[in-house]
């Protein structure tokens, strides 16, 4: 049987859980710039005080919420670079996959699309360490394929962020969102396979 503090403890994660699914969902059909703290409180059926009880500001559960995309965007990296694979098709599959969760989750509507550029002009340092956790990723990758004599010695911090940086504009919301209809663009898998060969070479 779990005690009074566990069954309380559990009902604010529940709560608090609940706030950021409303931010997220208003968020996304009003934008965030016209979405008000009275606006979740009133989608939960709650008072605004009790939303303040578990997030200071509108900034903060967009912030949570923001939190919650990067989060699921490394699970999906942690999940490729664990995958009994070649270095080469893990480092493939991570920039595609990488590139279509962008397209996904932050470009299907233009209101998520809003959300992230505030995030990336307001939080960047938010931004920056997940940008760092995903670089430690990919340079994992490297050091087992130079081990496996699958890519060149090298300087495995450097290629990871030379790596990163080269598939940007799959990555980024905005570059994405520029690059999409642009004929005289390198389609992904061209990118991503560009990129790959210059870890060989």
């Amino acid at each position: 049987m779990q005690d009074a503090d566990t069954v309380e403890a559990d009902s604010q994660t529940d709560t608090a859980t609940r706030i950021l699914d409303a931010g997220d969902a208003l968020f996304r059909h009003y934008g965030y710039s016209k979405t008000t703290v009275a606006d979740i409180a009133r989608e939960l059926g709650m008072s605004t005080a009790n939303i303040y009880r578990f997030f200071s500001s509108k900034i903060e559960i967009h912030q949570a919420v923001c939190h919650r995309m990067m989060e699921a965007s490394r699970r999906n990296a942690s999940e490729i670079a664990a995958l009994p694979l070649s270095a080469e098709e893990r480092l493939r599959r991570f920039g595609l996959s990488q590139h279509q969760f962008t397209v996904d989750t932050m470009l299907d509507e233009e209101k998520v699309h809003e959300m992230v550029i505030v995030a990336i002009e307001r939080d960047w340092h938010v931004i920056d360490k997940h940008i760092d956790r995903l670089h430690a990723l990919i340079e994992s990758i490297i050091v087992e394929g130079i081990e496996a004599g699958e890519f060149r010695p090298q300087d495995t911090a450097s290629a990871a962020r030379c790596f990163g940086a080269s598939l940007v504009s799959l990555h980024h919301p905005q570059l994405v969102t520029q690059c999409m209809a642009k004929e005289n663009r390198a389609l992904a898998d061209e990118l991503v396979d560009f990129a790959i060969r210059a870890l060989k070479s």
